[in-house]
């Protein structure tokens, strides 16, 4: 299966973060509590990790770029093999967790 990786929230009533680094690449396997992505909202910084096995596929965003939560950051599947759709519309969320620094 794929599913889209979202901007978790609501986060400390912040409404946009921010790409801060990515820590995941095109390709890489995933376990349980494997730290994804940063993220930075007006008020801390957002560790996003894996709540459950995959492979990351991609990246929607750039470093730097701000999203508002709830919106799509990167896809990920539970297969290497799986076919990935042109776009996230629809796609399941991946279930994460994340941790306020």
């Amino acid at each position: 299966m794929v599913y889209v990786l979202v901007v978790p929230g609501p986060i400390n009533d912040a409404v946009d973060a921010r790409i801060l680094e990515w820590h995941a690449e095109d390709g890489r396997p995933l376990s349980p509590g494997d730290l994804i992505v940063e993220l930075e909202t007006n008020k801390a910084i957002v560790e996003i990790r894996a709540a459950q096995s995959g492979v990351f596929r991609r990246r929607l965003w750039p470093e730097g770029t701000w999203r508002r939560m709830g919106n799509p950051l990167a896809i990920l599947s539970d297969a290497a093999e799986s076919p990935l759709p042109e776009t996230p519309d629809g796609l399941p969320i991946w279930q994460t967790e994340f941790q306020l620094t």
